[in-house]
């Protein structure tokens, strides 16, 4: 049996790790298994949704995330995961998957105005966006905690591109040693 890895792209919203997830995921030829787009699917599912910040959808997607990524690492199939990984229940769900694949961990970091004007340009962009509470999460919320664990992490600078380069981080997510 093989080992797969599972990558997990985390920091707060608008810090690019869904643009980031998709890019590693296609250079590393694996799925990427996103938060958001799982809650967009549940939400077209139900028109007339309405999101908060602890709406169903959001409390359902939780479980749904991991368990498609149980279902992939026990097929032993490398995947990229995308998600803040802030709240306490998430690590904890992570600690389910212990043993299933080789873990590491990317932090997607930006300053908080690139943030915000991100959120509200993909809120007039992208439609499916509706699904989230964004903008009214992020004035409500207490400032962002970086995913701490005992794993392999590379912190990632969004704000213009990537830095480290896109290479570095893929090189990272092959097995070069971490930046941090």
């Amino acid at each position: 049996m093989g080992r797969p890895a599972l990558i997990l792209v985390t920091g707060p919203a608008g810090s690019g790790k869904t643009t980031l997830a998709y890019a590693v995921g296609a250079a590393l030829g694996g799925p990427v298994v996103s938060r958001d787009a799982i809650k967009e699917g549940m939400a077209a599912a139900e028109p007339g949704f309405v999101p908060t910040t602890s709406d169903p959808l959001t409390l359902r997607t939780y479980g749904t995330f991991f368990a498609n990524l149980d279902l992939l690492l026990r097929a032993e199939v490398t995947t990229v995961a995308e998600a803040a990984f802030q709240h306490q229940l998430w690590t904890q769900g992570l600690g389910m998957l212990d043993g299933l694949a080789d873990l590491k961990v990317i932090r997607c970091r930006v300053d908080d105005e690139v943030a915000a004007a991100r959120m509200q340009r993909r809120r007039t962009e992208q439609p499916t966006r509706a699904a989230h509470a964004d903008l009214e999460h992020l004035a409500a919320a207490a400032p962002f905690a970086p995913l701490g664990l005992e794993v392999p992490t590379l912190d990632v600078d969004t704000s213009d591109g990537y830095r480290p380069e896109l290479a570095v981080v893929l090189a990272f997510c092959r097995g070069a040693p971490s930046a941090t």
